[in-house]
């Protein structure tokens, strides 16, 4: 059964039986929100295009990333399966997922921030059911859900964090929101969640 986070909660990657997980994927999920007026009338609902990435940090150094344009990291650990341009899974699958494999990772890398911005610039005021989820990705079960709330006027936010304490994973929901098109744009604030 998935555990529903809320902002700053963390959780075990641990298995409820022993052992460690070996691949997950970050899943990402929206929708956009319904346009009011005629426009809506004559238009329907408008498309957002939200980007997923995974940096992956030594200490607090940027070593890797993964995004729409860079899709596997230099040691193939970490994969995206691909760009969404326009969304709609909402509560339902994934528009973009991110999958990592926790075993094939490099020593050195100890954590891996998910975030998601709006390259074309829209803010999340045009965006609903938006969330993350991670997944064993050996069986397909839901480990964990963060739910963004409400909309905002904000172009991208910090998700998640998967980490190393005490030689276990870890997720931690961060649900931080930021200004920014590019996971670059994001880099000063992601340093504070480190």
């Amino acid at each position: 059964m998935a555990i529903t986070l809320t902002k700053g909660q963390q959780i075990s990657l641990e298995k409820t039986g022993g052992g460690a997980l070996s691949v997950v994927r970050m899943g990402l999920g929206w929708q956009a929100a319904p346009r009011k007026g005629l426009l809506a009338r004559l238009t329907g609902p408008a498309e957002v295009d939200l980007d997923a990435s995974a940096v992956l940090f030594a200490g607090r150094e940027p070593v890797d990333v993964v995004f729409f344009q860079h899709l596997v990291s230099e040691d193939g650990a970490v994969r995206h399966t691909g760009d969404n341009l326009v969304g709609g899974a909402g509560q339902g699958g994934d528009d973009e997922a991110i999958l990592v494999d926790l075993a094939r990772l490099p020593a050195h890398v100890d954590q891996i921030v998910f975030t998601v911005n709006s390259f074309t610039g829209q803010t999340f005021a045009d965006v609903r059911n938006a969330f993350c989820r991670l997944i064993d990705e050996t069986d397909g079960q839901e480990l964990a859900r963060y739910t963004l709330s409400g909309g905002g006027a904000y172009t991208a936010q910090i998700m998640a964090k998967v980490h190393r304490a005490g030689g276990n994973w870890h997720m931690s929901a961060i649900g931080e929101p930021a200004q920014g098109r590019t996971f670059q744009d994001l880099l000063p604030a992601v340093a504070a969640h480190l």
